[in-house]
């Protein structure tokens, strides 16, 4: 596995500055081809990452994103997105021993969640703001983003 690299914890975006989602009409494949509508997470705390088994920073913040998961799981909806070929991505995480789960085929995202740099990481609210945005690697498993999402909860 890719060594660690120096990543630090994302920080809020201020509330004068935050953009919101105003569209959750975005349909997503999952792993097994099914379509997904984010619109089932409307009124809900999300994270979204977009990342590719390629992209060095986004192999290093996999492991706090997966201990993230494994606490938020039940209580956050996490969308973990790829251009990638499902198979890639399964054989990818099985040689990780990544938990990380479910993962979507990208689509067309909302603008506010636009996005041409791998791994970005949104954090929305239940209202659809856009609290936390990273570009590049990040903590995501710091006690900065557990207190904003246990804030957000």
């Amino acid at each position: 596995m890719l060594n660690r690299v120096v990543a630090f914890s994302p920080t809020e975006i201020k509330e004068d500055e935050r953009q919101v989602l105003k569209n959750y009409n975005w349909v997503l494949k999952n792993d097994n081809g099914d379509k997904i509508n984010v619109s089932q997470s409307e009124g809900k705390i999300m994270l979204v990452n977009y990342w590719a088994t390629w992209c060095a920073p986004c192999i290093a913040e996999l492991p706090d994103l997966e201990k993230l998961y494994a606490d938020y799981k039940n209580e956050i909806d996490f969308y973990f997105i790829t251009s990638e070929d499902p198979s890639v991505v399964r054989a990818f995480l099985k040689d990780e021993n990544s938990a990380i789960s479910p993962h979507y085929l990208i689509s067309s995202p909302p603008e506010a969640l636009m996005s041409n740099s791998l791994p970005t990481t949104f954090l929305i609210d239940a209202t659809g703001e856009i609290v936390m945005k990273k570009t590049r690697a990040a903590n995501w498993n710091s006690k900065t983003v557990r207190t904003t999402i246990d804030k957000l909860k």
